[in-house]
């Protein structure tokens, strides 16, 4: 092998091996290189597409990647999660029986840039429930997630989800 062939190689290596520890947030600016409000909510709306893809999928292993070890979860209804593994298994045990689907509300999200930590993300969320609908009916809440950046990836470090009610238009925010 060449000396040019080589340093080709080992460059492709490297980017075949950035490309599998990140691909989870392979399409997420790292917050260093978000400079305006439309960076940081193309970043952030795409974090919240990734958790809530995996959440709805039950694909616990990229819900968790998204997850900081030490992350806390409120929840009016249910209480406080703490810790990922917890979360995880939370999620696991109520959601992935595939009657829940958490679809964002349009127009309600908005981000805030957090100077060296990352960002708060609030919005409305709705629950459908596609197999019981008639019995669950359409439930709506409240958000907050806060992401924060760190050793090159975006991780969920707190989330509250509040105000659970009935939807007033369930109709809106269907997929």
């Amino acid at each position: 092998m060449t000396d040019a062939s080589m340093v080709r190689f080992a460059a492709l290596a490297v980017v075949t091996f950035n490309g599998v520890a990140l691909s989870a947030q392979e399409r997420v600016a790292a917050l260093e290189d978000i400079h305006n409000q439309t960076e940081l909510d193309r970043a952030i709306t795409e974090l919240d597409r990734q958790l809530f893809d995996a959440f709805n999928r039950c694909d616990l292993k990229k819900f968790d990647s998204l997850l900081d070890q030490n992350v806390e979860f409120y929840h009016d209804q249910g209480g406080v999660t703490l810790g990922h593994e917890r979360l995880r298994e939370s999620i696991k045990n109520n959601i992935c029986t595939g009657d829940t689907q958490r679809v964002l509300v349009p127009g309600t999200l908005k981000i805030y840039y957090m100077q060296g930590y990352g960002a708060i993300e609030i919005g409305v969320h709705r629950f459908l429930h596609p197999q019981t609908e008639t019995t669950n009916g359409t439930g709506e809440a409240s958000f907050v997630n806060l992401w924060q950046y760190k050793g090159g990836s975006w991780k969920l470090s707190r989330a509250l989800s509040f105000d659970h009610h009935a939807a007033q238009n369930p109709s809106q925010g269907k997929p």
